[in-house]
């Protein structure tokens, strides 16, 4: 019988090449991906989640430009640093050579390079996402899950992203928020761990898609008082609260377990 698809697409093992530390950031970001993929917020091969690589200033781990959120693993993940510069790549099967997206790098590498405790970046293109991105009034804190993001940053389109002067504007509009709008685009979240961003990632975009069901009505919202609004934003934010993913990553990680496990390849 002939061997499958997935089985000759098989990569070469990259634990014994990194550190136990990279390795562990590599298998929590794989994990991200196909949570990604599972929760319905990836988009074939486009768009990009990124993590530091523990000890090494400046470096961080995407996925290979091509693969599909579903088949990533750690060691498929590419190690590039905050310009773009190639590190490390993995050895793909069948002479395939993939490269990394350039509004990747620029994306992350913006925000790798200038807020060093930020451990994950991600980036989606979901259909709630990008419709909320070109609502003039963005993001309503209707509901108690989008008071979270209350106070959530903005970024104008400037077209696809891959001029690198973008990126002085791209960390300006981020601010001190741990989640960005991109208008006419899509959505952005951070974290201090992987678990912290993909926290804050399937947050908002449960906040985008109760806002456009309820817009779909056609029904006039019910108005929260701001001091309501900013008393609840308030008890989200670091310091009221334990730090997002503690309790959600390690059951997220069984999860994934149970189901395929292979993104720890």
């Amino acid at each position: 019988m002939p061997d499958s698809a997935a089985e000759r697409f098989q990569i070469p093992s990259m634990r014994d090449r990194v550190s136990p530390e990279e390795w562990q950031a590599r298998i929590d970001l794989a994990a991200c991906y196909r949570l990604t993929d599972l929760y319905g917020m990836s988009d074939m091969a486009a768009n990009h989640i990124s993590v530091r690589v523990p000890g090494e200033d400046g470096a961080f781990l995407i996925n290979a430009y091509g693969m599909l959120y579903e088949e990533i693993t750690a060691s498929s993940l590419v190690k590039i640093d905050v310009h773009g510069n190639v590190l490390a790549k993995p050895e793909f099967p069948g002479g395939l050579s993939y490269g990394v997206n350039r509004a990747g790098f620029v994306i992350h590498g913006a925000i790798h390079e200038a807020k060093h405790e930020i451990a994950c970046v991600i980036h989606t293109h979901t259909w709630p996402g990008m419709a909320v991105s070109s609502l003039e009034c963005g993001l309503l804190p209707m509901n108690q899950t989008s008071m979270r993001f209350a106070k959530i940053g903005y970024h104008d389109y400037e077209g696809v992203v891959l001029d690198m002067e973008m990126q002085e504007r791209l960390v300006r509009d981020l601010g001190d928020n741990n989640a960005l709008i991109l208008r006419n685009h899509g959505l952005l979240t951070i974290g201090k761990s992987v678990g912290e961003a993909f926290n804050a990632m399937h947050r908002l975009e449960l906040s985008c898609r109760a806002q456009l069901a309820a817009q779909a009505t056609g029904q006039k919202l019910v108005e929260v008082p701001q001091a309501v609004v900013d008393a609840t934003w308030n008890n989200y934010q670091p310091g009221t609260r334990r730090p997002y993913g503690v309790m959600e990553w390690p059951a997220l990680l069984r999860k994934l377990d149970r189901m395929d496990p292979s993104y720890r390849d």
